[in-house]
């Protein structure tokens, strides 16, 4: 079991919904004692209308920066075939300042071919998007570290995916914090492959975060009872739950935030 406390993370998902109902859902997240608000980075609805309503991750980040004052903020994730790395890079630098200090870097090497192809950019295969990923995240930690002002706060990497031989050595070798979107059984074989290469860098694994997303997991993500204590078992410390417009149902979170509450007092 992981010593870090629990958290509990909003993927407020921008699709169908005016920008003001964006706003308005992330305060309450925030008001109801959320750690997190994360965007997906998508350009068009995952979910009813196929071209409904939908808004950009990054200037919706900036804004919530703006009108948010506790809750950590970032993509999950950013997809680094959508934006050059080291403008990605002064773009997270940028929103860190925004917020005092409150961002997070989530990447990943993308997965929808309609957001590729849709605005023009190259979808591959799922080995060339990988290698995308692998060479962009030295450039952008290259960038962070050269920019003017610095970051204004820790600015954590956050590597989301399972890929055993690839994803994870790179969440091995860079991250502060590995996103899983897979059940506790899968997490459970998944972390045994991240820990071999923890051994492999010379990384101790008690230095990453252990996050996921709890939506859709099992039939009763909607009671923590269910299935949190199981996932803290195995060292999840940041559970993220799914809302997606028009009406951002915020139930799930408050179910969450409740079972977090009492499992750190």
């Amino acid at each position: 079991m992981s010593g870090r406390p629990v958290r509990i993370g909003l993927q407020l998902q921008p699709e169908h919904a005016d920008y003001a109902t964006i706003r308005r859902t992330a305060a309450e997240a925030e008001a109801l004692g959320a750690d997190a608000i994360f965007i997906w980075d998508h350009f068009f609805p995952l979910t009813g209308e196929p071209e409904g309503k939908h808004f950009e991750c990054w200037t919706v980040l900036a804004a919530l920066a703006e009108s948010t004052s506790t809750v950590q903020l970032g993509p999950l994730v950013s997809c680094v075939g959508y934006r050059n790395p080291d403008l990605l890079a002064d773009m997270a630098r940028t929103v860190d300042h925004i917020s005092g200090g409150r961002a997070m870097l989530g990447l990943g090497s993308g997965w929808c071919e309609k957001d590729f192809t849709g605005y023009g950019y190259p979808f591959g295969s799922d080995g060339e998007r990988l290698r995308e990923l692998a060479a962009a995240i030295p450039r952008v930690k290259s960038r962070l570290s050269n920019l003017n002002p610095a970051p204004a706060g820790r600015l954590p990497l956050l590597l989301g995916g399972g890929g055993e031989k690839r994803t994870l050595r790179l969440v091995a070798e860079h991250a502060d914090i590995w996103h899983a979107f897979h059940d506790p059984a899968t997490i459970r074989h998944k972390l045994s492959v991240l820990h071999k290469h923890c051994a492999d860098v010379g990384r101790d694994p008690a230095e990453i975060e252990v996050s996921t997303s709890v939506s859709g997991l099992a039939a009763h993500e909607g009671d923590p009872r269910e299935m949190g204590p199981e996932l803290r078992e195995l060292g999840v410390s940041l559970f993220i739950v799914g809302a997606g417009g028009p009406d951002f149902d915020l139930g799930t979170l408050r179910r969450w935030i409740d079972w977090r509450d009492g499992t750190n007092a």
